[in-house]
């Protein structure tokens, strides 16, 4: 199995740069040790003027099969010798992906300490793998390597015998991939479509499969024309994770469109202007609510749902009160600002140990939201279609049921005050819907009802004698037990169904 990675340069940006970003230097022949066998990393050419990299992955058939693939298959009188005899050693495949991961690790997330330059631009690339399986054939691969950028996508058919061109073609294809991409997307690319091509994995495809897709998909799947084919084959058609992929993606792709407009009208003040006229942002008036609401809850343990690049989780951090921190948010994109921003890397280890950032949906689910203090879910609601509130709804206050769960969202009575909005407009273009006060007072006490809380309601920002305030905040409290007045006492729901969606997780 083989793939080579060529560039060109020049005497001021020599092609051997190549070994910097790959972290491999081109004077060695290294080898690396697989789970399926034995990967080597050698350099065929290796001049200021080219440089090829070549990736040769040794699969060790007896190792595969040992490890599970391919047992137990129906009984035909030549499945047991197809499990040794057959195209892995020779075709690229997942294996070829997961080699890789363990060859590349540093090259793959485009980290090049002596060439940070290099790693985050464009340079000129050319791909090869002379034996890809093409399940679709070579216009598949052009649909699924044309749209990312790359000026020539060759897909020649290998014949199956050239002594018998009679015979045909085989499934296989001898790839060239030639343009000006960085290095880490490329192979992010291809860490993503050899097993797509090839519809089928040597490995059993967990759901971290999904948060491992949406990782190696940043800044081009949620784009994707093929979006649906390539996730799904990508999660070995397994229907829940692709739907729970499908959508991350799309929220995904709605915030990277955001980043290309004001974020919100209410968050269009920089708060990083140091005047004294200028007022403070109504984001910054929002996260003081939020906090002081947390102190007078008295919570500890706190969860921020759709935290988004990190704000309030900046915030919770300087308090010392709050001894658990956890964001959650369905972007990678954002997670990854959210860390760059609260510098993980470099924070002590105390501190380290109150914070963590984890991707995932609040339309299911999930076990690692449970037995919290308190969840916020600050303008998160109106970003959610209104038939899939009920899922959203569930797993926060159904199956999740911390003590205290704030949401924050706009009051579109107030948006007549916003000089710059067309009238009839949304404060912003991913909100699928803004309520009023009482819209939104009404579905608070429904929520409250079904599922054992109380709530209470507050103002943020300017309270308008007209229109209300710009935000409106709902404080849920966790009702308790009847007969019951101690502290921590716990009521559960009075009537509570669990969505589709949420049971799915």
């Amino acid at each position: 199995m083989f793939l080579t990675i060529s560039t060109t340069g020049t005497p001021e940006r020599p092609a051997t740069d190549l070994g910097f970003l790959l972290h491999k230097h081109p004077d060695k022949a290294q080898t690396f040790s697989t789970s399926h066998g034995t990967a080597h990393v050698l350099y065929p050419e290796a001049t200021a003027e080219r440089c090829t990299a070549a990736l040769l992955l040794e699969v060790d058939p007896v190792a595969l099969v040992r490890r599970g693939k391919g047992r137990g298959r129906g009984g035909a009188p030549d499945a047991a010798l197809a499990q040794y005899v057959n195209d892995r050693p020779y075709a690229a495949s997942s294996l070829l992906s997961v080699a890789m991961t363990t060859v590349f690790k540093s090259a793959l997330r485009g980290v090049c300490a002596a060439l940070p330059e290099r790693a985050a631009a464009p340079m000129p690339l050319r791909i090869e793998v002379p034996a890809l399986p093409a399940s679709g054939g070579p216009a598949l691969v052009h649909k699924l390597f044309a749209p990312l950028g790359w000026e020539k996508v060759k897909a020649e058919p290998v014949a199956l015998d050239e002594k018998f061109p009679e015979w045909g073609e085989s499934r296989y294809v001898r790839l060239v991939l030639e343009g000006e991409l960085r290095l880490a997307d490329a192979l992010r690319q291809l860490y993503v479509l050899l097993p797509v091509l090839d519809d089928a994995k040597h490995y059993w495809v967990a759901p971290d499969e999904v948060d491992k897709l949406l990782r190696a998909g940043e800044g081009w799947l949620a784009e994707h024309p093929e979006q649906k084919l390539i996730t799904s084959r990508y999660l070995s058609r397994r229907w829940g994770l692709t739907r729970q992929a499908m959508e991350a993606l799309e929220l995904v792709r709605l915030a990277e469109a955001d980043d290309t407009e004001v974020e919100s009208i209410d968050n269009a003040v920089d708060e990083t202007t140091d005047t004294e006229e200028q007022p403070v942002p109504l984001a910054a008036q929002r996260r003081a609510a939020i906090l002081d609401a947390l102190r007078r809850a008295g919570a500890g343990r706190v969860l921020d749902l759709g935290c988004g690049q990190g704000q309030l989780v900046q915030e919770l951090l300087k308090d010392t009160r709050f001894t658990e921190i956890v964001g959650m948010d369905v972007s990678m994109r954002a997670l990854n600002i959210a860390a760059r921003r609260l510098r993980l890397e470099e924070l002590g280890e105390h501190r380290a140990a109150r914070v963590k950032l984890i991707q995932g949906s609040l339309a299911y689910t999930d076990k690692r939201l449970k037995r919290y203090d308190a969840a916020v879910l600050s303008e998160v609601i109106e970003h959610v279609d209104p038939e899939r509130l009920s899922a959203l709804e569930y797993a926060v206050f159904g199956a999740a049921r911390p003590q205290t769960v704030l949401v924050t969202t706009p009051n579109v009575e107030y948006n007549v005050r916003w000089e710059t909005l067309p009238a009839g407009q949304v404060r912003h273009g991913d909100h699928r819907f803004e309520w009023t006060r009482e819209e939104f007072r009404g579905w608070a006490a429904e929520v409250a009802e079904r599922h054992g809380y109380t709530v209470e309601f507050a103002p943020v920002g300017p309270d308008d004698p007209e229109v209300g305030p710009p935000t409106q905040l709902a404080a849920f409290t966790m009702a308790p037990k009847s007969g019951d007045t101690g502290p921590g006492a716990t009521a559960g729901p009075k009537s509570s169904t669990a969505p589709k969606e949420a049971k799915a997780a």
